[in-house]
């Protein structure tokens, strides 16, 4: 069942989702070589608590940490470790906050240090897809509008979308319908609606686009074991023009000419 929000429920998931956007930008000044990956995830945790929320990852599904840290091959869902991130290395940092009662979740790959530039070509692609795909999240088109966007700008690029996982609706809870594929065809899928809230995030591969999960149960990776970019809004239907819930203002703040 697809819940359409109200516009004060969806001012207050744009508190959840900036929030967001803040702790992103706190985890951006801390992504240098040598930092753990759950150092990283501890400074999440404490910086949400702090502003009197509660990590939306936390616990969901038995997932162990507040941060989903994915590194070079790994996808998504790659659990916090004491790994320590390495100069060209890229990080993919999903981030859900729990706030108000309603859902924040949103994404961004960093680089640690200087990467080549085909990698950065690849995270550059990645995250120009989700505004795109953004472009369609208008009421009165359909869900395939968005994902046939992302598909066609990505493929063009000479780059593989990930089609085992995919983007969702977003409210009281992390994952409601509909699902967002970054693949599809224009005019199919379910109906955009005014006060639908979902989340968009193009997982985009630099070769196969196949791949499997770990046996820890979580931690998706390429099989080739390739890079892989990632980036994700939430967003809030309106009649002419998304509404872009989340933020990556206060990462793209720290980052200043380095961001992507």
């Amino acid at each position: 069942m697809i819940y359409l929000k109200t516009d004060d429920e969806i001012e207050l998931m744009r508190e959840s989702n900036l929030l967001v956007g803040m702790t992103l930008g706190e985890i951006a000044k801390w992504i240098i070589p040598g930092i753990t990956t759950l150092k990283l995830d501890k400074i999440a945790e404490e910086f949400i608590r702090d502003h009197n929320a509660i990590p939306g990852f936390l616990g969901y599904g038995g997932f162990p940490n507040s941060l989903c840290i994915s590194v070079n091959e790994q996808v998504v869902h790659g659990i916090p470790s004491n790994y320590e991130l390495r100069e060209g290395d890229v990080v993919s940092v999903d981030c859900g906050v729990i706030k108000n009662g309603f859902n924040g979740d949103s994404a961004y790959t960093f680089c640690v240090g200087d990467v080549t530039d085909e990698i950065r070509r690849l995270l550059k692609t990645t995250k120009e897809s989700l505004y795109l795909g953004i472009e369609q999240a208008v009421e009165g088109k359909r869900i395939g509008d968005i994902s046939h966007t992302i598909q066609m700008y990505c493929e063009h690029k000479g780059y593989s979308v990930v089609r085992e996982l995919c983007g969702h609706g977003i409210g009281k809870r992390l994952h409601e319908d509909p699902e967002v594929p970054n693949y599809g065809r224009r005019g199919c899928g379910p109906l955009l609606k005014k006060g639908m809230c979902i989340a968009i995030e193009p997982m985009i591969n630099l070769g196969s686009r196949n791949i499997i999960v770990e046996r820890d149960g979580w931690t998706t990776r390429t099989r080739d074991r390739k890079p892989s970019a990632h980036f994700e809004h939430t967003v809030a239907i309106r009649e002419e023009k998304a509404d872009i819930l989340s933020s990556f203002q206060f990462v793209e703040e720290v980052l200043g000419d380095k961001s992507i």
